[in-house]
């Protein structure tokens, strides 16, 4: 089943007209995004990492290479005084520390807050005046926050990550409203299980992170406000629209099955 998407509410979206910084780009979906957004007309893409040597070698004329450890505020700082051209801001980083709730540390929880949510808002305050100078009417600038599916329902086996995540899409939510007149787009992106070492323990079908980016890059291009980039975060959703009890109740059997 395919849920209906959001109806785009913005324009469409030509990458010919932006600069685009992406962070959490030294594996998984972050580094897919790269390679797709250099097979579209973009003027240049910033591709960063917290650790560079972990990033595949990937050369490209419109390609610089930062590094940024977004829980570092003077790290974020230094990236933005070199990337002050951004107009399309992808924030991808992020990590999973912890399986739970009831047998977690404070540090693991901690941790998953500081990256996925605190990091990510930082992120976003330090490039907002470069994206408020490139963005003008007909060419708006782009906020685009990588969340999950999990932030619609917990899935306790990544139970911290989720909360996070959950975080994250209400205060991607806020700041729509917040910038709703002005020439500043904000969208979430909630994969499903994607191909990546965070799901490699999932058993289920999971999506390539190069299908994910590319369906990222559409529904961004639509200006589709809330991204599902897969079959399975389209269907979980759908069943989120119908009842989200019925979400939890299907992350539920999966924790199961899981334990």
């Amino acid at each position: 089943m395919e849920a209906p998407i959001s109806t785009p509410n913005y324009g469409t979206l030509d990458f010919a007209n932006h600069t685009a910084l992406v962070t959490g780009c030294n594996r998984g979906i972050g580094f897919a995004l790269v390679k797709a957004l250099l097979q579209t007309p973009i003027k240049k893409v910033y591709a960063t990492a917290r650790n560079l040597a972990a990033m595949p070698d990937l050369q490209h004329e419109k390609l610089e290479v930062l590094a940024l450890d977004i829980t570092d505020p003077a790290s974020v700082k230094r990236a933005a005084d070199i990337a002050n051209d951004v107009s399309l801001l992808i924030n991808n980083a992020g990590i999973a520390t912890t399986y739970g709730f009831s047998n977690s540390n404070n540090q693991d929880l901690n941790a998953d807050m500081a990256t996925n949510y605190f990091g990510t808002l930082n992120v976003i305050q330090t490039f907002l005046p470069a994206l408020t100078a490139s963005s003008q009417q007909q060419v708006p600038a782009v906020i685009a926050n990588v969340v999950t599916i999990g932030a619609f329902a917990n899935l306790p086996v990544l139970g911290s990550y989720c909360a996070a995540k959950a975080a994250l899409f209400s205060a991607s939510q806020g700041l729509r409203i917040e910038l709703e007149n002005t020439p500043i787009q904000v969208h979430t992106i909630n994969p499903g299980p994607i191909d990546t070492a965070m799901a490699k323990d999932f058993n289920g079908d999971k999506t390539s992170p190069e299908d994910a980016a590319n369906a990222i890059l559409q529904g961004l291009k639509a200006g589709t406000q809330d991204i599902f980039p897969d079959p399975a975060s389209q269907a979980m959703f759908a069943v989120w629209q119908g009842n989200y009890k019925d979400l939890e109740a299907m992350f539920s059997q999966m924790n199961q099955q899981a334990g």
